[in-house]
């Protein structure tokens, strides 16, 4: 019985171990088949996009939301969305497979469906929905949660990110979706309300 709390802190740390493992790998895995996808796209001209980008209120777009977030306008597209798609994924992948799947499940439908109602006329690419999904999701979290770390993570992350926020707000700038990120923003928030810890109920 003396030992059971030192073992409880080397499971949950071997736990946290293998989360971050996992988390790396997956979200570097991920990385590296979007840069795969822009390398073939290139080679195409980019064809790709106008064939699997997501085309607003269009029947046939509908599938489109489950691959627009895999394809860029250009490298420079891709690359400014390459840290914090890995930051922000990997923080989330540390609460675990789960948590993670729900956080991007959302994110990714909330940013394509929302293109898909209020986009503008064009095609939308981009993973930026994503990264927009998993960053509020840190946001919120740790207040459903009450988590003090968590909070914690929050100030640190919107205090170094929080200026993408202004992403969400419909600019003048017509390359910039800013329905992506409005859509993945609400859906990595509604991620956080349903993924937090339910109330404890009494037996009678």
């Amino acid at each position: 019985m003396l030992g059971t709390p030192e073992g409880s802190r080397a499971e949950a740390g071997e736990s946290l171990a293998g989360r971050a493992k996992g988390g790396l790998l997956f979200m570097g895995g991920f990385v590296v088949l979007l840069y795969v996808i822009e390398i073939f796209n290139t080679l195409m001209r980019h064809g790709l996009n106008a064939t699997f980008g997501l085309r607003p209120r269009s029947m046939d777009g509908v599938l489109d939301i489950l691959t627009f977030p895999l394809l860029h306008a250009n490298l420079h597209h891709l690359l400014s969305n390459t840290l914090p798609l890995i930051i922000f994924g990997f923080l989330v992948f540390l609460s675990g497979i789960r948590v993670f799947i729900t956080a991007l499940a959302f994110s990714w439908l909330g940013s394509g469906l929302t293109v898909w109602l209020i986009g503008g006329g064009g095609v939308t690419v981009g993973a930026s929905g994503l990264v927009f999904g998993f960053f509020a999701f840190l946001l919120v979290r740790g207040f459903f949660n009450r988590s003090w770390w968590q909070i914690l993570l929050s100030v640190v992350l919107f205090m170094a990110y929080g200026s993408i926020l202004f992403g969400v707000l419909p600019t003048v700038m017509g390359y910039i979706s800013w329905q992506a990120h409005l859509g993945g923003a609400v859906g990595g928030i509604i991620a956080a309300v349903l993924l937090r810890p339910k109330p404890a109920i009494d037996a009678l």
